[in-house]
């Protein structure tokens, strides 16, 4: 496969937190618009991969390449600055502002105006809850509220590659449907997502491919589909025998 074709790449990539090592001889390939889902127990290193990928933790050896450049020590600006984007597990929005203006504060790099305006209200119509609350501080909206605000705050800064951490935790039923549509949506406008989600078959169900973690480790890998057919995944994380 050409390098031009893949989003990105890790090779015999290990990272962690001081003497804690996390990622061990990780080494993917993610093809450029496509959705991957990461999936694994808690513990796995999920969230670590993202972060490694995005910058906030530095890998110890390996390599990282977006798009064919290596970012291996890059900074998380520096990658953000290349069309990466991670919207991390929990809060991180900013509380004392209101809807609109957070999804402003997310084009914070961006300089064209009118193109901002048209992206926020396209928001709008992804999730029509975020419309209902635009004069709402961000602060007073509920947990699936906020979470698909941190979506939106992610997506005005149109990346080419969105890293996602656990979307759609906690959420309400309705609220899960629109995340995982915005997904969609976001592979349609020609992005590529990296997914860490528990929930495995939703995950699957809209993912062209996949990794499963385990101990820091990639335990299984391959097309979505095949995953969502493996008797081992389907015990494991699925909840089926």
């Amino acid at each position: 496969m050409a390098v031009s074709a893949l989003a990105l790449q890790l090779h015999n990539v290990y990272s962690g937190y001081g003497e804690i090592e996390v990622l061990k001889d990780i080494s993917i390939a993610v093809e450029s618009n496509t959705i991957v889902a990461v999936l694994g127990a808690n513990g796995a290193g999920k969230s670590t991969l993202l972060k490694t990928i995005f910058g906030i933790v530095r890998p110890t050896s390996g390599r990282i390449l977006l798009q064919g450049d290596d970012v291996t020590q890059l900074p998380p600006i520096e990658t953000l600055r290349r069309g990466v984007t991670y919207v991390p597990e929990g809060r991180s929005n900013f509380p004392g502002l209101t809807v609109h203006e957070n999804l402003e504060m997310g084009a914070y790099i961006r300089n064209d105006k009118d193109a901002i305006s048209a992206d926020i209200e396209t928001l709008y119509e992804r999730f029509p809850i975020l419309s209902e609350k635009r004069g709402e501080l961000a602060g007073n909206l509920s947990g699936g509220q906020q979470q698909a605000l941190e979506m939106g705050i992610a997506l005005m800064l149109r990346p080419q590659l969105l890293l996602i951490d656990e979307p759609t935790l906690g959420l309400a039923p309705i609220l899960v449907t629109e995340v995982f549509r915005a997904i969609q949506d976001i592979k349609a406008d020609g992005a590529t997502v990296v997914l860490v989600e528990q929930n495995a078959r939703r995950a699957l169900e809209v993912s062209d491919h996949a990794f499963v973690m385990e101990l820091g480790r990639i335990r299984f890998q391959g097309a979505a589909r095949e995953l969502a057919a493996n008797e081992e995944i389907i015990e494991a994380y699925l909840g089926e025998r």
